[in-house]
């Protein structure tokens, strides 16, 4: 922080004549003179910042996604701040605190995040010397940042991916490693609509159940190249978190075909572990409950409508898929949508 004038200083300063200007107080923060309209996810988002870099990296995130809901748009401020001592290492892993309504995700005392649930605004401040990590930034701040609002606001976060065959949508749901990915990507390769591999959107206003997600990205683990020989050999993607995985933009595969929503008919936990012989089985819809349940927050108001819709959601006829067979998986699943059973 600046140094206060003393009232020597003051005094020498007006004896000279010198105009003194105090309208900006010194904790005030970057003047934000860039902004850009984005729509991640479809839904409008609006970026301050004083960094071209923040611009450029929005683009690369968002510029595939066209505006598809009338929402007010959630505001995300991003202030890249000089600060002398910065290090050239990346900062470590943000720690979320949440003290309703305010969600904050504090690095370190020069990169931080506060996010203002009730509002719709996220303010981020960063140091210059940051920026040059963009996985880093990408994961942590700029890219999550309008989800926390999407997913309190305007729709109800579902861990599973999403694929539909002749328009009848099945959520795929699971643990990390379930296999969602895998399974999601297998039913594109065989002509089913791509919708996301892993994280779907239940929107709230439709009658209809109707998921979102990001159909412009495909994510496997390495280990995906045994299953699929168009992957074998890419490089793994750098990430700032999460375990090692390869990420394919949708558009270089131009045999796919992608949504970016579908209605959800049925809801499919995967289970690739179990013994015994490859079946479709009626599944336990308390634990679907809980599993949906567990990952939500925000204000009790927030939850209480999100859980309502999760109700809603289970009203779907709700399976486990245990398979050890992708091919297997596939179809059975496939049989499932032409003939309901």
């Amino acid at each position: 922080m600046e140094a206060f004038l003393s009232v020597d200083e003051i005094r020498a300063a007006l004896d000279c004549g010198q105009k003194l200007d105090f309208s900006k107080h010194a904790l005030e923060g970057t003047r934000l003179t860039m902004r850009e309209r984005f729509f991640p996810l479809g839904f409008a988002v609006e970026l301050r910042t004083n960094s071209e870099s923040i611009l450029s990296l929005a683009r690369e995130l968002w510029s595939g996604f066209e505006q598809r809901f009338d929402n007010r748009p959630i505001r995300v401020d991003a202030h890249i701040v000089d600060v002398g001592d910065s290090s050239e290492q990346c900062p470590p892993t943000p720690v979320a605190h949440m003290m309703m309504p305010m969600l904050y995700s504090v690095a370190d005392a020069n990169n931080y995040t506060a996010s203002d649930l009730d509002t719709g605004w996220t303010r981020i401040v960063m140091a210059r010397a940051t920026e040059r990590h963009r996985n880093y930034v990408a994961y942590f701040f700029l890219g999550s940042a309008p989800l926390c609002h999407i997913a309190t606001r305007h729709a109800t976060p579902i861990h599973a991916g999403c694929v539909a065959f002749n328009g009848r949508g099945m959520l795929l749901c699971g643990d990390s490693g379930a296999g969602k990915s895998s399974l999601s990507y297998a039913c594109a390769r065989a002509g089913w609509t791509f919708t996301t591999d892993d994280a779907s959107y239940l929107l709230h206003d439709t009658e209809a159940l109707t998921v979102t997600g990001n159909c412009h990205q495909v994510r496997f683990r390495p280990s995906a190249g045994d299953l699929f020989p168009e992957i074998e050999g890419l490089e793994i993607t750098p990430r700032a978190a999460g375990k090692p995985s390869i990420e394919m933009p949708t558009s270089a595969l131009p045999w796919m075909h992608c949504a970016p929503t579908a209605s959800v008919d049925f809801l499919i936990f995967l289970n690739r572990r179990a013994g015994g012989p490859q079946v479709l089985a009626p599944y336990r819809k308390d634990v679907a409950r809980y599993y949906f349940r567990q990952v939500l927050f925000g204000t009790e108001e927030s939850r209480a409508l999100r859980y309502g819709h999760i109700e809603r959601l289970l009203n779907v006829e709700i399976l486990e898929l245990r398979y050890t067979d992708l091919e297997w998986a596939v179809q059975r699943l496939q049989t499932l949508a032409e003939e309901g059973r």
